[in-house]
């Protein structure tokens, strides 16, 4: 077990020496190193070596940084899966059936379409049309939708990309896609 090392402040010198002076006056040989840690846990205000311990402790996990965040990594085989559902030109060929493949897909839309502007749904059928492949431009504009990707007035006439951050399998689904169509274009 490691061992812990503590700092040792009594907030009195005088209300140390004299438990430390009780503690050891009552007892017919020396005391040993467990009551000894005792009676220094006590002048310094503790009801005993482990109370004092247990507070340090704490203390030390109150005072530590925050643990950094774990860094998202990326779902090769997800990337992979999803790859499959593209033409060699970024277009998505076919709506999957499997919804964890939906949202990478949807996300990958999400990223081709403009940022900071409003459109109407016209324009936005436009946009969505020109990405994929199996005409159904309704089923898209529903699902980013749904995922919260855009927003659209309640009368559905007008759609604005809503900024949030994808995760990190979007990012090497584009790559993978960019890296195919530069092999399809040489």
């Amino acid at each position: 077990m490691p061992r812990t090392v503590l700092a040792y402040e009594a907030p009195d010198i005088s209300a140390l020496a004299r438990t430390l002076h009780q503690g050891i006056a009552g007892l017919d040989r020396p005391p040993g190193h467990v009551e000894l840690l005792n009676l220094l846990a006590r002048g310094a205000g503790y009801r005993n070596f482990q109370h004092m311990r247990a507070d340090a402790q704490a203390r030390q996990r109150l005072d530590a940084p925050p643990p950094a965040p774990p860094v998202p990594v990326a779902d090769h085989a997800r990337c992979e899966k999803a790859l499959r559902l593209f033409d060699p030109s970024g277009r998505l060929a076919r709506w999957p059936k499997k919804r964890n493949q939906q949202i990478l897909c949807l996300w990958m839309l999400w990223s081709r379409l403009p940022a900071g502007e409003t459109f109407p749904e016209r324009r936005m059928n436009e946009l969505l049309n020109a990405e994929h492949l199996f005409g159904d431009h309704a089923l898209l504009r529903r699902e980013l939708v749904d995922l919260g990707l855009f927003r659209r007035t309640p009368d559905g006439s007008e759609y604005s990309r809503v900024e949030r951050a994808p995760p990190p399998e979007m990012a090497k689904l584009a790559a993978l896609l960019r890296q195919r169509q530069h092999l399809a274009a040489a």
